[in-house]
């Protein structure tokens, strides 16, 4: 089994700061691409941010600036630093990890349970 448990959401203000954890745990043998994406009360779920594993990084347009996704590949963890937070980066926000659980298999997609992110006006 694979889990990935999130961590580090919360109620900010606008202007505001969090941070933003998920860790990968299981039977794995390589974690390729580890990201965030967010989905907002009646809106599709959306790409934030993703890296990989040499930690090249790319951003969704309306987070570039003010977030920086970062990964510890020794603990299989992935962190989304979000400054200058907006009320409309209020969401739940879901880890995403593209990982192969033995050298054979393909790259599957695992999700984690999501974390709400608030931010007030």
């Amino acid at each position: 089994q694979v889990q990935l448990v999130e961590s580090g959401g919360g109620l900010v203000q606008a202007g505001g700061s969090l941070r933003l954890s998920c860790t990968a745990s299981g039977s794995i043998f390589r974690i390729n691409v580890m990201g965030w994406y967010r989905q907002a009360p009646g809106k599709q779920r959306e790409l934030v941010a993703v890296t990989t594993s040499d930690s090249s990084a790319n951003y969704a347009d309306f987070v570039k600036g003010r977030f920086t996704i970062s990964r510890d590949n020794a603990k299989s963890t992935v962190y989304l630093q979000m400054n200058s937070l907006k009320p409309e980066d209020t969401a739940v926000y879901y880890c995403n990890a593209g990982l192969q659980r033995t050298y054979y298999s393909a790259t599957y997609n695992y999700w984690g349970q999501g974390t709400q992110v608030t931010v007030s006006s």
